[in-house]
């Protein structure tokens, strides 16, 4: 495994962005959503693990589903509150949510370029935009056929899961200052 110093961190994203992105390319329409939401699930899983201290293998159920951290609006909003996230970086998440709960519970003929979510990620999309794995990606997916709606999906949750397993291998784990004790 390649050691993560500050010298290759910008490489080492840029690899794993094309390799997120691959997978959802792969995917195509409702899977690319949903993937792509279950890969930021998993990331912040990762993220929040990185500054917590670890459970004991045989009871660390925490991320368990119908366990306290076992969505990802629950994990959105930990990381929120422990600053592991800014809030666009929140606003953006809880509209990736909220367009996987549209795909994964519609039986209709349902689409990243409809006009309810088009409207639900513009926010997000622009954000994304600024970060420098954006531009190179885009022409990539670009050049490989990817319809823009799809294709800026793709680069925003590329872009958000990235940075999120980046940062995870930063992180120091929390230790309160005074521990609560017995005595």
């Amino acid at each position: 495994m390649t050691e993560t110093t500050d010298d290759n961190m910008p490489w080492l994203a840029a690899s794993e962005a094309g390799k997120i992105a691959a997978q959802m390319t792969v995917e195509g329409g409702r899977g690319a959503i949903l993937v792509g939401a279950a890969r930021i699930d998993t990331a912040l899983e990762t993220l929040l693990k990185s500054v917590m201290a670890p459970g004991s293998p045989k009871d660390d159920n925490l991320f368990d589903p119908e366990k306290p951290l076992g969505t990802l609006s629950a994990k959105i909003a930990l990381a929120s509150r422990l600053s592991l996230i800014e809030k666009p970086v929140e606003q953006a998440m809880q509209m990736i949510r909220k367009t996987r709960n549209d795909f994964a519970h519609s039986f209709d003929g349902i689409c990243i370029s409809d006009e309810v979510h088009q409207g639900r990620l513009a926010r997000a999309y622009s954000e994304a935009r600024k970060n420098p794995l954006w531009a190179p990606l885009e022409k990539t997916l670009t050049e490989a056929g990817i319809e823009k709606h799809l294709r800026d999906y793709i680069l925003l949750v590329t872009v958000l899961v990235t940075f999120m397993e980046a940062c995870s291998h930063r992180q120091e784990r929390f230790l309160p200052a005074i521990p609560v004790r017995f005595s």
